[in-house]
């Protein structure tokens, strides 16, 4: 068996792996278009070179790869340090938590009555 046939029954299985963590690793993000754009660009690149068919190519894609895996764990533990409110549109409840216990009260926003 060559390095070459080798390479190539594993190689799958790495990228395979790697957008999985990528996925995964963007989930972590606490801010909803930080998390959104995370899983759109993993798709999108993936997508892009999914027909990709030269070893060294696929190769240098995974270490590209497996770079920005790196810097999304360092901006997922950043971000982790600056919490916000949930927006409407991530679902669930949302407001201020102001009220006994932990209780979700609403607020009225000011301005514009």
């Amino acid at each position: 068996m060559s390095i070459v046939s080798a390479l190539k029954g594993d190689l799958p299985q790495q990228a395979r792996s790697l957008y999985r963590q990528l996925l995964r690793q963007g989930e972590r993000f606490e801010t909803y278009g930080f998390r959104e754009y995370a899983k759109r660009r993993t798709r999108d690149a993936f997508r892009e070179h999914m027909g990709a068919q030269d070893p060294r190519e696929i190769q240098g894609l995974i270490q590209k790869g497996l770079k920005e895996l790196q810097v999304m764990k360092r901006q997922t533990v950043i971000s982790q340090f600056y919490q916000l409110d949930r927006l409407v549109v991530e679902g669930g409840m949302s407001g201020k938590q102001t009220g006994k216990s932990g209780d979700i009260t609403r607020q009225k926003d000011t301005g514009w009555d």
